[in-house]
């Protein structure tokens, strides 16, 4: 049986605010569905050149009362990055809370506004510890 990766789905309360989170990832729209039947939109966005692993943003125009205060069931996304260092700071300095700081050079876990756990781990070498991320404690659950 050929089996084929096709995409993560998330629940979105906030679109902007979840498209913006995830941009700062380096994730772009890659397409876009709007149902006006259903009042949905599905966006899909991907690294570039990733196109073909999405993630799947489900956003319901009339709000989404039943998404859960803690999304842990789902388990995390994860993404590979160049720097984990320059990522963490990119999202630290747009007010994203970095829940497991990267005090190893390798891996650090954030929280997208819809409380979705993200993993960051740095490609190839881990990257030797350093400050502020070596002395940093864990912030909430990751």
């Amino acid at each position: 049986m050929a089996l084929k990766y096709l995409h993560t789905m998330i629940r979105v309360k906030d679109l902007d605010k979840t498209m913006a989170f995830f941009a700062l990832l380096g994730l772009k729209e890659t397409r876009r569905y709007d149902s006006d039947k259903g009042r949905f939109s599905l966006i899909f966005m991907a690294p570039e050149g990733q196109e073909d692993a999405p993630i799947e943003l489900t956003y319901n125009w009339d709000g989404d009362d039943e998404l859960p205060a803690d999304s842990r069931h789902f388990g995390h996304l994860a993404y590979g990055v160049d720097n984990i260092y320059e990522t963490c700071q990119i999202l630290a300095n747009n007010g994203i809370t970095i829940n497991r700081p990267p005090r190893d050079g390798h891996m650090a876990f954030v929280r997208s506004p819809d409380n979705i756990s993200v993993e960051l781990l740095q490609n190839g070498d881990n990257l030797p510890p350093q400050d502020p991320w070596e002395s940093m404690p864990n912030t909430g659950t990751w």
